[in-house]
């Protein structure tokens, strides 16, 4: 199985999924904006520069996302952790 990194920002209500390994994480040089019609929030995608997806941006993610994913997610919003 997979294992992703998933962040989650309460406040800002958004989450990011990692496709990459921490040690190796690369910089962002082409972000995808997606707004699917009627869905209510926006999805980012996040490339690197050699056009591999490096991690996506969901926005409105309590409605988006499945609820055990963000409480197993690391908080951002939270100081101490």
């Amino acid at each position: 199985m997979a294992v992703v990194e998933v962040t989650y920002d309460k406040e800002a209500d958004a989450a990011y999924v990692y496709f990459t390994e921490p040690c190796e994480r690369r910089s962002v040089a082409h972000m995808y904006p997606c707004d699917p019609v009627g869905m209510r929030g926006m999805i980012n995608l996040d490339f690197d520069d050699g056009g591999q997806l490096v991690g996506v941006e969901v926005l409105a993610a309590s409605s988006k996302l499945p609820r055990y994913l963000l409480d197993a997610a690391v908080r951002i919003d939270v100081e101490d952790q």
